[in-house]
């Protein structure tokens, strides 16, 4: 499903009306009558009065058109114009005027003092529908439409927004300056990427994208997609009948330190379970009996370490490089330890590796202040960090990536010529190229010690059955995050370990490739196609 900017969606409706010849008061009449019916289904016993708040512009006009059907349908509709009438102007104007023709009230509210005079009618409305502000909106909300967006907030009456909660930035997620907390959103053409980032999502409730008639081709302008099984599907690897483990790669993992073994232990562990044939964890020697006691099915190398530490030390470079024929993949950085010369082994080992690297954890720390030597890397490399680890990449604070992750996503992407994960609530995976892929699994369950690592050894696993490293990227965290919603759905979200993922992957993979699952995604974006 692809995901627009505030831009993007305005040139789609350029398109449309230019190109295609769709006249745009048909699509204002399109958007308010698709609107009216997810009003109805989603308020089906919904009451008197309905109040319509509406801006000057194109949105105030999707909302007269809303008022209309609502009034056709013998429903009590007041509209609270934030504007002087003389000011309405283009479809906007039409749809206006039809509500004069059809007495529909239209109150004028052009002050503070106004606004409050209506508090009464806000309290005692069954829904208010906010046609206030759209998509297109850069700028701190004020004055006026301000006082609105906070008294809307105030009462304890259902909001339904149209196209997107007024003063919700389209293109971050964030408010700008304040934004309406609606209980639905009903979006056009397509889901714009700031109803689907945190805290947009939470600000939009139920999101509903409905078709109004703007061309899916015309969508092909987008680089941003939100993850579906339907589009994932397809990576999976095929598992011929007649293979053998070879068939499935060797994945050769660098993990694990003093106290965090079991990062390396769940890394290989779940590199087996995404179907990688075979698996090689190296380790400092003096814990390599503690792996061999973790692992059954994969293999251990014990690597030399720093005299008198028990850290992976530069001399370890040429042994893993011995080590090297017959792989087919790389992951480092689980509980891997920040010695300093485990440090240069982390940055010699990316930038000599012929084989795809998958990047995490300590892994990341040891590359923070060396992004830019990445690009030197002579196979392709996937970094997957969290929001604090992805500040020390970058050199900024933890607040500003939140405040932007998509963007922050993006500009780690062209720095390091790297795919880039940033992990969260609707982790990002962003390649060097701009394409750009938000997921849509995953709940607070996994926000517990080791389910990153989890991750790592997914995405290795794929890239040792050489997927491609994009591709490789969205569908392992999408099973990661599946996984977690299978196993929360009759456990919860609290309490769910790291280890207790890796037996449900086999499970999820295989109802995830007949399709057995449900979808996800629809709890994120639900759809409506004009009939």
């Amino acid at each position: 499903m692809k995901l627009l900017t505030a831009a993007q969606m305005r040139q789609l409706d350029q398109q449309t009306i230019a190109e295609i010849g769709i006249p745009s008061v048909v699509l204002m009449e399109n958007a308010g009558r698709t609107t009216y019916q997810i009003l109805r289904r989603e308020f089906p016993e919904l009451g008197e009065p309905v109040v319509v708040l509406a801006g000057r512009g194109n949105n105030g006009g999707d909302g007269f058109v809303v008022s209309r059907y609502l009034a056709n349908a013998g429903f009590e509709v007041v509209v609270l114009l934030l504007a002087e009438k003389s000011q309405i102007g283009g479809d906007a104007r039409i749809n206006l005027e039809v509500l004069e023709h059809l007495s529909v009230p239209v109150r004028e509210v052009t002050s503070a003092a106004a606004l409050q005079e209506q508090v009464p009618l806000l309290k005692s409305a069954a829904l208010l529908v906010d046609a206030i502000l759209g998509t297109g909106l850069n700028s701190d909300v004020k004055g006026l439409y301000r006082d609105a967006v906070v008294l809307i907030n105030e009462v304890a009456t259902p909001v339904l927004a149209i196209d997107i909660p007024s003063g919700l930035s389209a293109d971050t997620g964030q408010p700008l300056g304040m934004a309406v907390a609606a209980d639905v959103t009903v979006t056009y053409g397509f889901p714009k990427i700031g109803q689907i980032l945190p805290p947009g999502r939470h600000l939009v409730g139920r999101l509903w994208q409905v078709d109004i008639s703007i061309p899916p081709d015309l969508a092909e302008i987008s680089v941003m997609e939100l993850s579906q099984a339907s589009g994932l599907r397809q990576f999976l690897p095929r598992r011929p009948v007649d293979s053998h483990k070879g068939t499935f790669g060797h994945l050769f993992v660098l993990a694990g330190s003093v106290g965090k073994t079991g990062a390396a232990a769940l890394c290989g562990e779940a590199a087996l379970r995404m179907g990688a044939g075979l698996v090689t964890v190296g380790v400092p020697a003096s814990l390599n009996p503690i792996l061999e006691v973790k692992l059954t099915e994969a293999m251990t190398l014990p690597l030399t370490e720093v005299q008198g530490v028990q850290a992976l030390g530069k001399r370890a470079l040429e042994e893993i490089a011995a080590d090297w024929p017959g792989k087919t993949a790389l992951a480092v950085g689980p509980g891997l330890g920040r010695h300093p010369e485990t440090v240069e082994l982390v940055r010699q080992l990316v930038r000599r590796s012929t084989l795809p690297v998958v990047v995490d954890a300590d892994g990341l720390n040891a590359l923070a202040h060396d992004v830019d030597s990445i690009r030197e890397a002579a196979a392709p490399v996937i970094l997957t960090p969290h929001p604090g680890e992805m500040s020390r990449l970058l050199g900024a604070t933890t607040k500003d990536i939140q405040a932007d992750r998509l963007g922050a996503a993006r500009e780690l992407a062209e720095r390091s010529q790297a795919i880039v994960v940033l992990k969260g609530a609707q982790t990002i995976v962003a390649s060097p190229m701009g394409k750009v892929m938000i997921n849509t699994t995953g709940n607070p369950a996994l926000a517990q010690g080791g389910a990153g690592d989890v991750l790592t050894g997914m995405i290795g696993g794929l890239l040792a059955q050489k997927v491609d490293p994009f591709n490789a990227a969205c569908l392992a965290i999408y099973l990661h995050g599946l996984t977690a919603d299978v196993q929360a759905a009759w456990q919860g979200d609290c309490g769910l370990l790291a280890s207790e993922l890796l037996d449900q992957i086999p499970h999820v993979i295989k109802e995830f490739a007949s399709g057995a699952l449900p979808h996800i995604e629809e709890h994120i974006c639900y759809r409506l196609v004009i009939s």
